[in-house]
């Protein structure tokens, strides 16, 4: 009999994944990672990893693509390979996460369908927290370059500085589930091996017994 307890850590971490998933999915897509408000009085400047766009006073929105991928900055470019590379590494945990569950019969055998949902569960949970380190690292990057630029007193006070925009706050959350994510499928996945391998060595013992007891029937005339 399956421990509840186990049961929850896996479905509560293979939600917060998905919400993560979506929230890194926004993340790449948004294009307010920075945010430029002391331009004109009545704008304001987005930039994303794939356009830059222009909100007016009157709530008229214009985007235009980037022309060209040589003339980015480089923390853009870098953010782009990492925040994609992010998006297939959480899809593929959690196509790997789902038939790891225990409510999910995938194995006909116990033997089989325990290992087989260990290595699932911990490749699952690895692949979560990889995604999570690639989600972070180019949102802090980009932060920790915008910091820099905003106190810099090379610069004129009259210039006017970038800001955080929502994308990086929408970055950091999805990071971090990823990374709760992650320990929760791995702590589940130590926990099935803590609890489970009496009634694995149980079962072994059985059917030692069951192939004992089948090879005397046969000797016997």
């Amino acid at each position: 009999i399956m421990d509840p307890i186990i049961s929850v850590l896996e479905l509560v971490g293979v939600l917060i994944s998905a919400g993560a998933w979506l929230c890194s999915l926004a993340t790449t897509l948004m294009s307010s990672w920075l945010t430029l408000s002391n331009l004109l009085v009545t704008e304001t400047l987005g930039v994303g990893l794939w356009e830059t766009c222009v909100l007016n006073q009157q709530g008229t929105l214009e985007c235009r693509p980037y022309d060209s991928l040589l003339g980015l900055r480089p923390e853009i470019k870098l953010a782009r390979i990492l925040m994609c590379t992010a998006l297939g590494v959480g899809m593929l945990g959690l196509l790997l996460a789902i038939p790891s569950l225990h409510l999910v019969n995938g194995c006909r055998q116990q033997l089989e369908d325990v290992s087989c949902k260990r290595a699932l569960k911990a490749t699952s949970g690895a692949l979560w927290l990889v995604a999570g380190i690639l989600g972070l690292i180019p949102v802090s990057y980009i932060a920790h370059v915008t910091v820099e630029q905003f106190f810099d007193e090379s610069v004129p006070d009259m210039v006017p500085r970038w800001e955080f925009g929502d994308a990086l706050f929408c970055g950091w959350t999805a990071g971090v589930l990823h990374l709760a994510a992650g320990m929760l499928l791995l702590i589940s996945c130590f926990y099935v091996g803590n609890r489970e391998r009496p009634s694995v060595t149980h079962t072994c013992r059985k059917l030692a017994n069951y192939e004992e007891r089948s090879g005397k029937n046969n000797l016997q005339p």
